[in-house]
């Protein structure tokens, strides 16, 4: 992918996040309208189709998805807000009816180009699990003095910035993501180092110190991206 069309993508899923909170979906379809998104434009060019109009479809389809529903004409409020600021809200009218309608012949489109295959298994409930039965392995006090469970969430909802969620099995992501908040405030988990089996094996099975550094590397490259994106 040119660095030029990865920028875009950013953009789109920052605009996708920020959409979302503002309808106030929770993080599943959210995690759902993103990965749309990326299915969608790894057959596709951003050259070929507006990215926020894909964007958009894909945050109403997710609501349908993930029987979260958003009424269309919310969807096209926001959307449009988010994306002009400057702008006074959208009133009733042409602009209004015909991103209404684009919105609705899109969702089909989409539908038809992902061949209705939008079922998705995201790392959230594996994230869920992992950090539980992590939390037991630590003393009280000192789970609660570090935020692990925060950081390892919005790593996670950070991660989908990039297409890193089409590549990777969910399992793994929601491992790697633990990993990296532990790094991240330099702690470790009680007694591992003297285990036969290390924490992130004993808890994920099928995943290798190999699939977590990858998949660390696609994160960290998505932090550099929005570093650069900041400064632009």
């Amino acid at each position: 992918m040119e660095e030029s069309e990865a920028r875009v993508h950013f953009r789109v899923i920052r605009f996708i996040h920020e959409a979302g909170l503002r309808l106030r979906i929770g993080s599943v379809s959210l995690a759902t309208a993103c990965v749309v998104y990326h299915k969608f434009f790894s057959e596709y060019s951003v050259n070929d189709f507006d990215p926020y109009l894909i964007g958009s479809t894909a945050v109403y389809l997710a609501g349908k998805i993930e029987e979260e529903h958003v009424k269309l004409r919310d969807v096209v409020n926001v959307c449009y807000k988010t994306l002009h600021r400057r702008k006074p809200p959208l009133e009733v009218g042409d602009t209004f009816t015909a991103l209404h309608e684009s919105i609705a012949a899109c969702e089909l489109f989409v539908l038809r180009c992902l061949a209705f295959r939008v079922s998705f298994i995201h790392p959230h409930k594996f994230l869920l699990h992992y950090l539980k039965s992590l939390q037991n392995w630590f003393l009280r006090k000192d789970w609660e003095n570090l935020p692990i469970a925060s950081t390892s969430w919005a790593l996670l909802r950070d991660s989908y910035h990039s297409n890193m969620c089409l590549k990777y099995p969910p399992e793994h992501i929601a491992v790697a993501v633990i990993y990296l908040a532990l790094l991240c405030y330099g702690a470790e988990v009680p007694y591992n180092k003297y285990a036969e089996t290390p924490w992130w094996k004993a808890i994920c099975d099928g995943v290798t110190i190999e699939n977590i550094h990858s998949i660390i590397t696609s994160i960290t490259a998505t932090y550099e991206m929005e570093t650069t994106f900041c400064k632009s």
